[in-house]
């Protein structure tokens, strides 16, 4: 019996990704759409739900994460409070591949306008353990 591997296109994601001049899916050297798989597929695919606003996707318009709703909050404990809401009811619901080991949210600590939302999380197939930093930059405030 063969064990199944999580398979997809690979993309940059311009936020998150080192090569931001080539952002979005990848082109294989034989000409083809290049694919990830694995433990790298599972991470793409949470960055790709936390950077989805709801409602983008036409034929799954729950499909995201409403961090980009709190961009004009004030970087205080209470939206770092709704953000760890917002994402760990975005990967319960859209990634059952993982499972949440520790998630904060803290205000950046070289960029007081920059939020950082740690996230731990271990694969349920292989048990590995991977982490993330996603930093949500907070508008400035005009007041």
């Amino acid at each position: 019996m063969t064990s199944y591997v999580s398979r997809g296109m690979r993309f940059l994601h311009p936020d998150f990704d080192e090569s931001r001049l080539f952002s979005g899916i990848q082109i294989a050297s034989t000409g083809g759409i290049a694919l990830i798989s694995g433990d790298a597929s599972v991470r793409q695919s949470i960055l790709m739900l936390l950077t989805t606003t709801p409602g983008e996707r036409v034929m799954r318009p729950d499909y995201g994460c409403n961090l980009r709703q709190l961009v004009f909050s004030p970087n205080d404990a209470t939206t770092h409070g709704l953000a760890i809401f917002y994402v760990r009811r975005a990967i319960t619901r859209w990634e059952p591949r993982v499972e949440i080991l520790f998630l904060d949210a803290v205000a950046g600590v070289d960029d007081p306008e920059r939020m950082d939302i740690r996230l731990e999380y271990r694969l349920r197939r292989t048990g590995h353990r991977e982490s993330l930093v996603i930093p949500v930059f907070m508008a400035e405030d005009v007041s």
